[in-house]
């Protein structure tokens, strides 16, 4: 018999902008519990984006890149008689976001070079009009989905 589903405790919104995806976000780049850094790296990029010449907004950048990276279809290892199979699956609306914020971070990051505020508003600039490193990595996932669909009678 099943665990019963226990109820995950919400984040709060983040105090400048009141999103609970920027909380997550602050939350992600957070390292060693240094919050602080964290939102100042966070809200620095936000004000590069805002400051950008191109007169937008930050938070519907940010939720455009969102939706941009997030993945659709991703592909889990199944076991079925001593073969291991690359199954497509959907992917959970929780699941999606975590992806894309983990990719855009880890793109941010294997820039070199700028600051890290400037390389995640440069990021999430890209992200927001379907380019960049996590776009690629989406499409990638996709195209790994794609080319395992044969393999779809396998799902649990």
């Amino acid at each position: 018999m099943r665990r019963p589903i226990k109820n995950k405790k919400g984040i709060a919104a983040d105090r400048e902008y009141g999103s609970v995806n920027v909380a997550k976000l602050i939350n992600y780049i957070m390292q060693d519990g240094k919050k602080n850094i964290a939102r100042k790296v966070v809200y620095d990029a936000f004000d590069i984006i805002k400051n950008s010449g191109k007169g937008v907004d930050p938070l519907e950048v940010f939720d455009t890149a969102l939706q941009n990276v997030g993945p659709s279809m991703e592909v889990r290892s199944r076991r079925v008689g001593g073969a291991n199979y690359q199954v497509p699956v959907e992917v959970r609306a929780e699941r999606k976001l975590s992806l894309a914020l983990r990719w855009i971070i880890a793109a941010a990051k294997a820039k070199k070079g700028s600051s890290m505020s400037k390389r995640l508003a440069e990021e999430l600039l890209a992200a927001s009009n379907n380019e960049g490193e996590a776009v690629t990595k989406k499409e990638n996932t996709h195209k790994m989905a794609e080319a395992n669909k044969a393999f779809a009678h396998f799902a649990w």
